[in-house]
C-alpha cells in the first residue's frame, strides 16, 4: 500500500483516479467507470410468442 504524505493538496473530482508518476507529479486519469449514479433500469416485458395451430393430419383411405 502507498503512504499518505499530505492531505487536501489536490482537489479531487468524482470519476477520476489520482496517482503519483515516476517524476513525482500528481496525475489524474478518468476512470473507465464510476463517478456518476446510474439511472434505474426499466425492465422490458417479454414478448408473447405467437403459436400457430397445426392442421389435423388427413386420414388415409384404405385400399381394398
Amino acid at each position: 500500500m502507498g503512504k499518505v504524505i499530505v492531505r487536501g493538496v489536490v482537489k479531487r473530482k468524482p470519476g477520476y483516479l489520482y496517482y503519483v508518476d515516476g517524476k513525482g507529479h500528481v496525475c489524474e486519469a478518468k476512470m473507465a467507470r464510476g463517478g456518476k449514479r446510474k439511472k434505474k433500469a426499466v425492465k422490458k416485458k417479454p414478448k408473447k410468442k405467437v403459436v400457430k395451430k397445426k392442421k389435423p393430419a388427413k386420414k388415409k383411405k384404405k385400399r381394398r
